[in-house]
């Protein structure tokens, strides 16, 4: 099969569109003829080599997200489950919750080395991928495939963030950074349908504009240093209740001074740097603010968001469509950091 590869760290000009072995499946597992598998910023720093999970080994096929049809099933579960060839399936990447008969066992251990499918097992930019079987869903006949890839890792990662960690209420401000990547864009939808109040950013008007188109209530550039004015002028001048930030250091002090008294910021990210110092210690404990990190979501989590997504008419916010021998394109692309939502791979 054909497969977007990396054998070491570097640029874009790592990256290898070559033939690679066919995977093979375990009795419990199927392999996915992938039609369509966005691209995360994780992918990006993993191929940069300025981020790995542990148990991340070169050479390394990435994408986290994976749509397609079954090509292969392994011997249990072409037995005892109603799936078919042919059948239109999402994949859960994470792989906690794997039986002892599939390929990709031992790998889920949330707290030591957390398994994903595209992080440090085989992903989906490439033709074909090996996944348990436990881990599919089906996908609506009337839904793009490119639409269902956006799902696994910005909107898990966003449902996640807002509702198993921050616990966002109705009525609540929610303020969210870089309002145009694909959490965001996913977590305003979510925020909206739950009837928060949505205050996002951006980097730029354009972005600000998707936002806007999004439902977002007011936004503002994030490069204005009125920024913590600006959200408490739009909060009856108490901040927002939570902050929704992948962000990191550029815009961790803004998020803190915007916070109103008793507010979560939950962290989910880490675009702009690894490295944050909390400017104040007596602001923080004073006003109780709460600083929260978003790990990975549960496998029970992901059959009732998917459920959710189905059934709502979100919006996928698909940037671009890339063939996956373009795949270097498409990193370059994201790395320029202009994309409104999310970027597809397409073998």
């Amino acid at each position: 099969m054909k497969a977007l590869l990396y054998a070491s760290h570097g640029s874009t000009k790592v990256l290898q569109y070559t033939q690679i072995k066919d995977p093979q499946a375990g009795s419990d597992d199927a392999i996915v003829r992938v039609r369509a598998s966005a691209l995360n910023r994780i992918d990006v720093n993993q191929r940069a080599g300025t981020y790995t999970v542990p148990g991340f080994q070169l050479p390394h096929v990435g994408g986290l997200d994976i749509a397609g049809e079954i090509a292969h099933l392994g011997a249990n579960v072409a037995q005892d489950s109603a799936w078919q060839i042919g059948d239109r399936v999402v994949v859960n990447p994470s792989l906690s919750n794997v039986s002892s008969a599939s390929t990709l066992c031992n790998r889920g251990d949330l707290y030591g080395e957390l398994g994903v499918i595209g992080l440090n097992a085989p992903g989906g930019h490439a033709e074909l991928c090996v996944v348990p079987a436990s881990h599919l869903y089906p996908i609506p006949k009337s839904m793009p495939f490119s639409t269902a890839a956006v799902f696994p890792t910005a909107w898990m990662t966003a449902h996640h963030a807002l509702f198993s960690v921050g616990k966002l209420k109705r009525n609540e401000i929610l303020l969210i950074h870089a309002a145009a990547s694909g959490v965001s864009s996913a977590a305003i939808q979510l925020a909206k349908a739950a009837g928060a109040k949505v205050l996002a950013t951006a980097s730029n008007a354009k972005k600000c504009a998707h936002a806007t188109a999004l439902g977002a209530d007011a936004v503002a550039i994030n490069r204005n240093s009125e920024l913590v004015p600006w959200v408490h002028d739009n909060s009856n001048g108490r901040g927002a209740n939570m902050v929704l930030d992948h962000v990191g250091p550029a815009l961790w002090e803004t998020s803190l001074f915007a916070m109103a008294p008793k507010a979560r910021l939950v962290s989910c990210g880490n675009t702009t740097g690894d490295a944050v110092s909390i400017p104040s210690l007596g602001h923080l404990f004073s006003q109780g603010l709460q600083i929260l990190g978003s790990d990975a979501y549960r496998y029970s989590e992901f059959a009732p968001a998917w459920a959710d997504f189905c059934e709502h008419q979100f919006n996928p916010c698909i940037d671009t469509i890339f063939d996956l021998k373009d795949g270097a394109n498409a990193h370059q692309h994201l790395e320029q950091d202009q994309a409104l939502g999310k970027l597809i791979l397409q073998p």
